[in-house]
């Protein structure tokens, strides 16, 4: 509520209208200090050596910064234990995304304890799967199939967009990798002309938005897309 641009007799009104408690400002302004070395601890707290998953995504949020709304980056990185437990990980905030800031959280993952990755699910963001690799080198890195669905899509006209998802369906959706590469290539002939900048990244980067191809169905369902992409399009 502070973060929001609420003062502190306003928070301590909200508290006393919601849930029949006040807080003075004095007790108000002390809570940070009792929240944050626990935050630290929980940022340095060791880690299990190995990890089934990895989901990395960021999100974008408008923060009030010295009188000033900005935009901020929140990163945050989910994984999945070897014994099935979801948690997560970690969560960074910093201005803006990119992939040097990434490799600086996976290297502190390594000093955490993390050793090995078997598959990471990541957005499209340029350098993110080499930072990955430079950090975990046997790690297998799924490109989110979510994130480039969308980002194909704004590329088509409304009046071909049904067709043209339905065709994009029969990839990412495909029984087999041999089935989706022969749907590709449907999907090149039909539509790169008229729209390449929607079919050609699929083409460029397909072994590593092919990933998900190489494991059962049951798998596939967890590791092709990133924690937070929306499900519309499953």
């Amino acid at each position: 509520m502070y973060g929001r641009g609420m003062s502190y007799s306003a928070i301590n009104e909200h508290l006393q209208e919601i849930y029949g408690y006040s807080l003075s400002a004095g007790e108000i302004s002390s809570i940070p200090d009792k929240v944050i070395p626990l935050l630290s601890e929980w940022q340095s707290r060791p880690l299990e050596s190995v990890y089934a998953v990895l989901w990395l995504d960021a999100m974008y949020y408008k923060i009030r910064q010295e009188g000033k709304v900005v935009s901020r980056v929140l990163y945050s990185v989910i994984g999945l234990s070897l014994k099935g437990k979801k948690e997560v990980l970690g969560i960074y905030l910093t201005e803006s995304e990119g992939a040097k800031f990434w490799l600086s959280v996976l290297t502190d993952f390594r000093q955490r304890g993390v050793s090995d990755v078997f598959i990471a699910c990541v957005d499209g963001l340029k350098g993110f799967p080499e930072a990955i690799e430079a950090t975990f080198p046997a790690t297998q890195v799924q490109l989110c199939i979510v994130h480039q669905i969308r980002t194909s899509l704004r590329f088509i006209s409304d009046k071909h967009l049904k067709p043209f998802v339905q065709d994009l369906k029969s990839v990412y959706q495909a029984d087999d990798r041999a089935m989706a590469e022969e749907n590709l290539l449907l999907l090149q002939e039909k539509w790169g002309g008229i729209y390449p900048k929607a079919v050609q990244p699929w083409l460029q980067q397909w072994e590593r938005l092919a990933v998900y191809f190489d494991d059962p169905a049951e798998i596939r369902q967890i590791v092709y897309t990133t924690a937070r992409a929306a499900p519309q399009y499953h």
